[in-house]
């Protein structure tokens, strides 16, 4: 084998006009992808309310949102999805991947098997907040779904916009893992 993979790896990134995937990267499957998406949320929204005594359920409060004190259900949306964020970020550039990716082993990274910059990292916590929103939550969960089940590499359409892959953290390559942590 050369150093750029195999044949077949070679034929199928000029074909798709995709990059190669670093040589014996096992790919992370939808489910445990999920998974660490359903523990981050559980964290920081376990954390708020704690916090907030549960006034961040107001969130989710239709009574209160059709009421004259919307407000109070808007500051607790914008506190949700802005701590969300902030955690995404914050985990990212720390530690190369969310606490629940880390739980289960998995690893972000760019597409030519390196560290992710500060700006993808925004993109990339920017973009799961759609995962967040009422009503259109589903929709970008089906649509991302069924992207990766689409495409090769297994990138979400969140993946493809910060040049992201999202694998087993043990599969990658020494170097290319040097900076999880």
């Amino acid at each position: 084998m050369s150093e750029s993979g195999s044949l077949a790896r070679r034929l199928v990134s000029v074909e798709h006009d995709h990059w190669l995937v670093p040589e014996g990267t096992i790919l992370a499957p939808i489910r445990r992808r999920a998974s660490a998406f359903i523990i981050d949320v559980i964290i920081v929204t376990g954390v708020l309310s704690i916090v907030s005594r549960w006034r961040i359920m107001d969130a989710w409060n239709l009574t209160l949102w059709a009421s004259k004190d919307f407000h109070y259900s808007l500051a607790m949306a914008i506190a949700l999805l802005g701590s969300h964020y902030l955690y995404w970020t914050w985990t990212g550039r720390h530690f190369s991947r969310s606490l629940g990716q880390r739980w289960l082993g998995l690893a972000v990274v760019a597409t030519d098997g390196g560290e992710l910059s500060k700006r993808d990292w925004d993109i990339r916590a920017f973009r799961k907040l759609l995962y967040l929103l009422p009503a259109f939550d589903i929709w970008f969960l089906l649509r991302d779904t069924l992207r990766i089940r689409q495409r090769h590499t297994h990138q979400s359409n969140i993946d493809l916009a910060a040049g992201s892959i999202v694998a087993i953290a043990n599969s990658l390559p020494a170097d290319t893992r040097a900076f999880l942590r």
